[in-house]
């Protein structure tokens, strides 16, 4: 296992998709599986991330928690990718960026549909929001991006393989011309 590179991933703001693509490589997982030791990630369900040779960001950075687990995968990962429209520019998220915050927060949890109790919740286990939806790059520098909504299983794969033979990441046009 010395050998192998440690990858780590989080989801941040944003739908998941950018993990769903990656288990989207189907069988070639088994192929990265030779290469790579996981860390924190959602299948081996590791809370805080050791260090790592890659880190992998998707979403954006609507709160507190993501600004710290973002701040603590740019400490312990070498490299740092971010993949996806919400962690290179907010993505979907950052719709909210165009109204007041306590606007956003009224209309949930005072105007919404079905509300019967208006109360803005205010528990410590509730990460603070931030006052606008920030793209990664924007809260910690980044070594590689990788576009898409979600980008696909080839375009990840191909990234990753660059990545983990220490060559330069040539994508093809293909892969990351979207329609």
């Amino acid at each position: 296992m010395a050998d192998k590179i440690r990858v780590a991933t989080a989801s941040l703001c944003g739908c998941f998709g950018c993990h769903m693509s990656l288990l989207d490589i189907d069988e070639r997982l088994v192929e990265l599986l030779k290469l790579v030791e996981l860390d924190r990630m959602p299948l081996t369900d590791i809370k805080q991330v050791g260090p790592c040779d890659l880190g992998i960001i998707e979403g954006g950075v609507a709160n507190a928690e993501n600004v710290h687990v973002l701040r603590e995968f740019r400490e312990k990962c070498k490299v740092l990718v971010a993949i996806g429209a919400c962690a290179l520019n907010g993505g979907l998220p950052a719709m909210r960026n165009h109204f007041d915050l306590k606007d956003c927060l009224e209309e949930a949890y005072f105007n919404g549909v079905g509300v019967q109790n208006p109360l803005i919740p205010n528990d410590p286990e509730i990460p603070l929001l931030l006052d606008k939806v920030r793209p990664v790059h924007e809260v910690v520098p980044v070594d590689h991006f990788l576009p898409g909504c979600p980008p696909s299983a080839d375009a990840i794969w191909t990234l990753l393989n660059g990545l983990l033979a220490g060559s330069p990441v040539d994508l093809p046009y293909t892969q990351i011309h979207y329609d």
